[in-house]
């Protein structure tokens, strides 16, 4: 997979924000030593969240985000600023770009408040500094407002960028936590059978994203690595000559792969071990117990990450609203949202039922975790759903909280 082709989902997503004018597409193109954003003297020549993708090493694939000026007024002002705030749901580290000549301000200052209270790690970045006089005491002053690291650069003059680019490597090391996603279940050596029905929902000669990015996962981990479709699981096991260190199978399949599957072998999903990835497995597990509560007329909310094409029988559309109904023998309501946008006003749903999120990266979707949580609503994954309602959530969810049997 090339630098180019790399999912955003698994990029770190580094935000900058700021005033109008503060220099942040100056260094996004400083940053990236291409001119890859517009940048004018015009305030809010910014209008709309920019996602650029490109490197940097050590960390890899990243995606730098430009968005509008938190200054920004006017009925159409407040539009971009709030597409500016929406970023914060997606960033992994901040960059707060102040023109150093006018020093921190209000709006500032109330960013500084909202990436601690997301528990956003962020960077001070001064520029500018051509412009100032005395660069010692507006750095000394301005180091008594935060407690962030602060970074002095100018772009014209570039000064400061390297600094700039090695503070970034630095918090990420130090603030982020790598959430794998089956490596740290299995050893070396290891056997790993993946399970993936070839039905009309599975795009013609290639191999959907969870897919992919387990099976890298295993090869990086120095595992071997099997694939059957599940009328096949049988003749698989019986074809290899070492027990499976796990068995990972699409979740639409997971009563038949259940059944043919030996209780001695841990058994998962690839959306279960999205769900430990990027999510919060425990509150997803609590969410999926409440579907028993649900009562007639509720309103289940349906949520996907990306928008793609359905099929006559889509999973989220079609069968998982099919599932509850037969499980809870209601008359419940249905609404779906699908793509980059998540309602933050959830009051009116009685349950939300969420996608595996691959095409997101964990912080968007531990973002509505926390919006759900925040208001009492209980959210799933299809995954976890799925596997409660086949009654088979204890088994699935075991290998990803207790170490596999290869490790015992």
């Amino acid at each position: 997979m090339s630098l180019n082709s790399t999912p955003q989902s698994v990029r770190v997503h580094i935000g900058l924000f700021g005033k109008r004018n503060s220099g942040k597409s100056s260094i996004i193109n400083a940053i990236s030593n291409q001119e890859i954003s517009i940048v004018s003297d015009v305030l809010g020549t910014t209008t709309d969240p920019v996602f650029r993708p490109m490197e940097i090493l050590p960390i890899g694939p990243c995606v730098l985000i430009d968005t509008a000026g938190v200054d920004d007024f006017g009925e159409l002002g407040k539009l971009r600023v709030d597409k500016s705030l929406d970023v914060l749901d997606k960033t992994d580290i901040a960059l707060l770009v102040v023109d150093a000549s006018l020093g921190l301000s209000e709006e500032d200052l109330s960013l500084i408040s909202t990436f601690k209270s997301k528990s956003i790690p962020y960077i001070l970045v001064l520029n500018k500094i051509d412009h100032l006089v005395n660069t010692s005491e507006v750095l000394s002053n301005t180091k008594k407002l935060t407690e962030a690291p602060v970074i002095c650069v100018s772009t014209t003059k570039n000064i400061g960028l390297e600094n700039l680019k090695q503070e970034i490597i630095k918090t990420t090391n130090c603030e982020s936590t790598e959430f794998t996603l089956v490596s740290d279940l299995i050893n070396p050596n290891d056997i790993v059978i993946l399970v993936i029905p070839i039905d009309k929902a599975a795009p013609k000669g290639r191999l959907i994203l969870p897919q992919q990015q387990v099976i890298r996962d295993i090869l990086d981990s120095s595992c071997q690595v099997f694939i059957t479709k599940e009328d096949k699981l049988k003749d698989t096991l019986n074809n290899i000559n070492k027990k499976p260190a796990l068995v990972i199978t699409d979740s639409q399949a997971f009563e038949q792969v259940a059944k043919d599957t030996p209780s001695d072998i841990p058994l998962t999903s690839f959306s279960i071990l999205f769900a430990k990835q990027k999510g919060d497995l425990s509150e997803l597990i609590k969410g999926a117990t409440y579907i028993d509560n649900l009562v007639d007329n509720d309103t289940i909310l349906i949520a996907e990450g990306c928008t793609h094409h359905k099929q006559t029988d889509d999973i989220g559309t079609v069968k998982i609203p099919n599932m509850l109904r037969q499980r809870t023998n209601k008359k419940l309501n249905f609404e779906f949202a699908s793509g980059v946008s998540f309602d933050k006003d959830l009051k009116k749903y009685a349950l939300i039922v969420h996608c595996g999120a691959c095409m997101m990266n964990r912080a968007s979707m531990m973002s509505r975790i926390e919006i759900a949580k925040n208001q009492d609503i209980p959210i799933v994954n299809y995954g976890v759903l799925i596997a409660y309602i086949k009654g088979i959530l204890d088994r699935s969810i075991a290998p990803v909280i207790l170490p596999c049997t290869s490790k015992v």
